[in-house]
């Protein structure tokens, strides 16, 4: 699809959704309608610009959840519910209970979306993605995700977008207390309990748990989970305002693996049981510990002057056990330790009317360790094997930019970003925006910035083994991130339209390949890019109904290096060219639609249904996938799936809930590698299966 045909296609888009509205808005509303609350342009949002702003007024296509938006949803995870947005992929390797939630944002990878909780990244260092399976909904207040560039203020992976979690906090003048239980398929349980106050004149704190169990859908699958967190805050107005937070989960877990092929009988070794045809592995595990404190000060004392400090601190512990030799049975037991403090400090300068100037400075510290010991085929630890590596990074990056609204029609934005990195020297970021506001309810918006992403200290240090090796030489990521955004309220803020292009691209793109011994270590690719528009509309309330519908056509491409000789020695032993193909695992089209009705008895009832295209994966360097897909061998099907979930509130406090997922049970793979039998010695490639059907059931109190 060319540029000019996007262009096109999204005016079509565009004029076709207003058209559907005012059809629907024409039908009359019933009473009760009112009850919701509509999608506003005058929503604030601080992720995008670290300031108070309002929708209309940020060059940037957002997406903005809330409380009401998490209880609606048939999702039992974060990822889930950012699964049905605009412009978000989520994935998982596979369905167990410990699987680890990646949201890919416009085709890029999961690396490339900065994940933050009260402004603090909970990305692992080591891997440089995050697990959103770890956050826990009830603890969430509001969700703001701003996609493109956000390397401006937040550097190193915030490429293709920055998800933005606000946890709750106390309310002036109430208390809240809610208690919930639930149970539901895989033998899954929930408890989870929360409670806020103002304690004493303006100290408050908000409180929240959770326990997780599940035995998942297949053998060695199970998860237990723990967390608890906490708020502190000291509330005196724009004068003053501090917030103590702090996190804790822990989790416990089986890694099962891919899917074997039907019929491959039980494999033993010295009497263990290692795999069977429901998994590739019945005894790898792995156990995740993760801790989070932020202190946080706000202060406004005039008009034109706002600062406001931060400091963190992350420790995060993965412990793996793996037994990955099939044939003799030995293996692992890897323990990978990050610890992250950070510092940072901003002040928001509003000289003059219209003006805004936003100056700041970030020092994060890294310390990694990967402490690890080898097992026998017994699986006992091998003497004198044990081996720890360190490696200390740490950052610093110093921040301005500026906003001029000269009239209420339009707004300009620019910036740059100096980050300074212990490994790879300095990078400047820039950044800019313009926003046009022809009308009191619509924004043209356009964004252009620099983004940057640091090889992680895995991808740097990670020791050799028989597996893998990491790779001291490799260069950060760069490019750029453009887009161009529509986006239109009508008839009363009952129907809101968005419709964005994008483009971006990466140069020396990171990726784990295999050399010809089959050990894995990154490399950077020469080129990764992508071009695609986004398409959705919110409409209602009509009939006591609302509707979402969502579109995302994403064309990614990679290059990669195509050997020409067998030996995989150093220059000049060795000839490469440069292959390109369509870009792995990205999916070209996306469709999400959600449907909500609610009486006025207290039943609320919402269906979602979501379509992920067909994917491509690749098992060797020179694999050709363009334009002609029809070339690839291993192409994952695109599938539907489908939820729903029905809310009964009765006497005021009690809140009955069963919400349904993949509800068709349809059967689709996330992701695709090799599985050998070790008794024929014959190798296929298999999948790492999605989750089927399951249904849970819950009931909540609420004070």
């Amino acid at each position: 699809m060319t540029q000019s045909s996007l262009v096109r296609f999204l005016w079509i888009c565009f004029f076709s959704a207003c058209f559907l509205a005012e059809v629907l808005l024409s039908l009359p509303c019933r009473a009760g309608a009112e009850e919701k609350e509509p999608v506003l342009m005058e929503e604030v949002v601080v992720t995008a610009t670290k300031t108070t702003e309002k929708r209309k007024g940020i060059p940037n296509a957002i997406i903005l959840m809330d409380e009401a938006d998490i209880q609606a949803s048939p999702a039992k995870t974060l990822g889930e519910l950012l699964a049905n947005e605009l412009g978000v992929d989520w994935r998982t390797y596979g369905n167990y209970g410990g699987a680890s939630e990646e949201i890919h944002i416009r085709g890029m990878s999961g690396d490339a979306t900065q994940v933050l909780v009260n402004g603090v990244s909970v990305k692992s260092p080591s891997l440089g993605t995050a697990d959103l399976g770890r956050i826990p909904l009830n603890n969430i207040e509001r969700i703001e995700v701003v996609k493109g560039s956000g390397s401006l203020l937040y550097g190193s992976g915030a490429m293709g977008g920055t998800i933005n979690i606000i946890t709750k906090r106390p309310k002036r003048d109430k208390i809240d207390l809610k208690v919930s239980a639930g149970y539901g398929s895989e033998d899954t349980y929930l408890l989870t309990a929360e409670q806020g106050m103002f304690a004493w004149g303006d100290f408050g704190y908000y409180l929240t748990a959770n326990r997780r169990e599940t035995d998942g859908f297949r053998d060695n699958s199970d998860l237990t989970h723990n967390d608890v967190s906490l708020k502190l805050v000291l509330d005196k107005g724009d004068i003053l305002d501090i917030s103590l937070y702090g996190d804790y989960v822990d989790r416990k877990y089986g890694r099962p693996g891919i899917k074997p092929p039907e019929g491959t009988q039980d494999y033993f070794i010295n009497g263990v049981k290692f795999y069977n045809s429901d998994v590739a592995s019945l005894i790898d595990h792995g156990t995740d510990e993760d801790g989070h404190v932020v202190l946080q000060i706000k202060s406004k004392p005039v008009e034109w002057l706002a600062f406001n400090l931060k400091g963190d601190y992350t420790y995060m512990e993965n412990y793996n056990y793996g037994r990955y030799h099939k044939y003799s049975g030995i293996g692992n037991r890897i323990w990978v330790t990050n610890e992250v403090l950070g510092t940072e400090g901003n002040v928001d300068i509003k000289p003059f009317k219209g003006a805004n100037l936003l100056l700041g400075v970030e020092y994060k510290d890294y310390d990694w360790e990967n402490d690890s010991l080898d097992l026998d085929t017994t699986g006992s630890e091998v003497s004198g094997s044990r081996s720890v590596d360190k490696a200390d990074l740490h950052t610093t990056g110093t921040f301005a930019e500026a906003q001029y609204r000269p009239s209420k029609f339009f707004k300009v934005l620019a910036g740059i970003r100096h980050e300074d990195h212990s490994t790879f020297g300095y990078k400047d970021l820039p950044r800019y925006g313009l926003i046009i506001n022809p009308l009191e309810n619509t924004a043209l918006k356009l964004s252009h910035g620099k983004h940057f992403n640091a090889p992680t200290p895995n991808d740097l240090f990670w020791p050799e083994d028989p597996m893998g090796k990491g790779n001291p030489d490799l260069k950060p990521e760069t490019g750029w991130h453009t887009d161009a955004t529509i986006e239109q309220a009508l008839f009363e803020d009952k129907v809101f339209i968005a419709v964005s292009y994008f483009h971006w691209d990466v140069d020396d793109k990171i990726r784990w390949e295999p050399d010809s011994n089959g050990v894995f270590s990154p490399q950077n690719l020469r080129t990764y890019k992508a071009d695609g528009c986004e398409i959705g509309t919110k409409i209602g309330p009509f009939y006591n109904l609302t509707m979402g519908l969502n579109y995302t056509y994403t064309n990614a491409e990679e290059e990669n290096r195509a050997y020409t000789k067998q030996d995989y020695g150093p220059p000049p032993d060795f000839q490469y060219t440069w292959v390109k193909r369509r870009a792995a695992y990205t999916p070209r089209d996306q469709f999400k639609g959600s449907l909500s009705y609610w009486s006025n008895f207290g039943l609320t009832v919402t269906a979602t249904a979501r379509y992920v295209g067909n994917r491509v994966m690749y098992s060797t360097e020179t694999d050709v996938a363009y334009p002609d897909t029809k070339t690839v061998k291993y192409t994952l099907d695109s599938y539907w799936t489908a939820g729903l979930k029905l809310d009964q509130r009765l006497y005021n406090h009690w809140i009955l809930s069963l919400q349904g997922n993949n509800l068709f049970d349809k059967g689709y793979n996330t992701y695709l590698t090799s599985f050998k039998d070790s008794m024929t010695g014959e190798e296929t490639t298999r999948g790492f299966p999605g989750a089927g059907r399951s249904v849970f059931f819950s009931v909540t109190y609420e004070y």
